[in-house]
């Protein structure tokens, strides 16, 4: 198949693992992932741009330094080079889909936790495509 083509609601609310890359074009990449109660992202910045739309689940999105209560239904912009974080402080695991542009991991990558997403020296998008 060509592009990406799926009900992102559906497969946010159903993914149960840290990240899992759905599909991975030339200049964006499209990712789910779950976050289990108390669970963070980690803080990080990145050189691109990030769109991130929270499915189900409530938590918090700090955006340089600034704190902001989300829950399901909820869309974050992080331009590139913001310090950044999202939190899940519900009792839920919070599922969400994110897009990056450009990508930012490896095409399919799966990483069932966040310890093995850090774990993963390989993780880095290394210009290889879905199509």
């Amino acid at each position: 198949m060509k592009g990406y083509v799926g009900n992102i609601e559906e497969a946010a609310k159903e993914n149960e693992n840290f990240r899992q890359v759905l599909y991975t074009g030339k200049n964006s990449q499209l990712v789910v992932m779950a976050l289990k109660p108390g669970e963070e992202i980690g803080e990080e910045v990145h050189t691109l741009d990030q769109f991130i739309r929270i499915e189900a689940g409530k938590g918090k999105a700090v955006l340089a330094g600034t704190e902001h209560e989300i829950e399901d239904d909820w869309a974050i912009v992080v331009p590139a080079g913001m310090k950044h974080n999202f939190v899940n402080t519900g009792d839920e695991p919070m599922k969400l889909y994110t897009i990056y542009s450009p990508p930012e991991h490896r095409d399919g990558v799966v990483h069932a936790t966040k310890e093995d997403a850090m774990a993963d020296k390989t993780d880095e998008f290394d210009g290889k495509t879905t199509e």
